[in-house]
Order: structure tokens, then C-alpha cells, then sequence
């Protein structure tokens, strides 16, 4: 934790391509209390569903090393929560999991892909691996293929989808990944 990543930043439209010259730094370290603000404005400006301050506390406190902020510039630009759960297996038929859950990740607009996504992300799955986590599962909107393609680059396969998931009826498809 405390990485520092490098980011290209995007040409402006209508610029002609070529090398990318002007270098940005991202870091990413562990949630804290003062983050909740920027957190959830990220959350209700990126995803449609919503979550209570409490919901964002509550997670932190049950599992803070995968609750992950990424900052560029001494902003909060991206996060990811999850939780520890246990259950059947989405990879291992029949068989008991442990099973680590992300439950939200997301990267404002201005700072999508460039990769601050997929750190969040395997940094979450590191912190798993080190709770000896058997399997990491999500759920995507079926629709929302820039992330589902994320996610199979990054070894999560569709493994099931459920019906009128998401509060406005939309479909989500489960994807998981075996880390054990």
C-alpha cells in the first residue's frame, strides 16, 4: 500500500496522437474517516446506486484493509469496499468458501482508464490473498462492458446472472475468480 503509480494523461480531442509526454502520479492507501465525504460523492456521481454514510463505515470497519482510496493530486479520484463472506463457491462446485465480495469500485470520469480501476482491484485481491481468501466474486450490470471486459483482463469469469438486480431492474452478471 502507499504505491506510487504512474499515469499517462489523455490527449485532448482533436489533438494529433502521439507520445504521451505529461506524467501523473496516483497513490493508493487505505480508507480513512476523512475520506467519506470525497467517497461518496465519487459513489453517487459514478454508480446509480447509493449507499448510507454508515453502510461506508461499517464496511471499513469490518474489513479496512480493502477498503481502498486512490488519490491523484490530493484528491480522492477512485475507491473500492468489500467485504468477507462464506458460502458455496462460484468456482469450486459444491464445495464451502471463503469468499472475499467487492461490493463497490469506482474512478471518476476524468481519471478512467488509466488503469487506477485494475489497481484498485489487485490491490483488493493482494489483501484477500493475505486473509487466505479462497475466491474473489463481484456483481457488474450486464450492460456495462467496459467493466465486465476489466474484469475477464484480470482473470474474473461470468459465472452466473441474476435477474433484476439493481434497483432500477437492471441485470447483473456475477464474476469471480479463484485465489486459492
Amino acid at each position: 500500500m502507499g504505491r506510487k503509480y504512474h499515469i499517462a494523461e489523455k490527449p485532448e480531442m482533436g489533438v494529433r496522437s502521439r507520445p504521451l509526454l505529461i506524467q501523473k502520479n496516483y497513490s493508493l492507501r487505505r480508507f480513512g474517516p476523512a475520506d467519506l465525504e470525497a467517497v461518496i460523492n465519487i459513489n453517487r456521481v459514478c454508480l446509480p446506486e447509493n449507499y448510507a454514510p454508515y453502510f461506508f463505515i461499517d464496511t471499513f470497519n469490518s474489513l479496512p484493509d480493502t477498503f481502498i482510496v486512490a488519490e491523484c493530486g490530493g484528491q480522492v479520484v477512485g475507491y473500492i469496499m468489500c467485504r468477507l463472506e462464506h458460502g458455496f463457491s462460484d468456482v469450486r462446485k459444491l464445495r464451502f468458501a471463503k469468499k472475499g465480495h467487492v461490493i463497490s469500485v469506482a474512478v471518476t470520469p476524468e481519471y478512467r482508464n488509466l488503469g487506477i480501476g485494475c489497481s484498485l482491484v489487485e490491490e483488493a485481491l493482494s489483501a484477500f490473498a493475505r486473509l487466505h481468501v479462497d475466491e474473489c466474486y463481484l456483481e457488474v450490470r450486464v450492460t456495462n462492458e467496459p467493466a465486465i471486459n476489466l474484469y475477464k483482463r484480470m482473470g474474473f469469469e461470468i459465472v452466473r446472472t441474476i435477474p433484476r438486480y439493481y434497483f432500477d431492474g437492471s441485470d447483473a452478471s456475477v464474476m469471480a475468480k479463484p485465489l486459492m
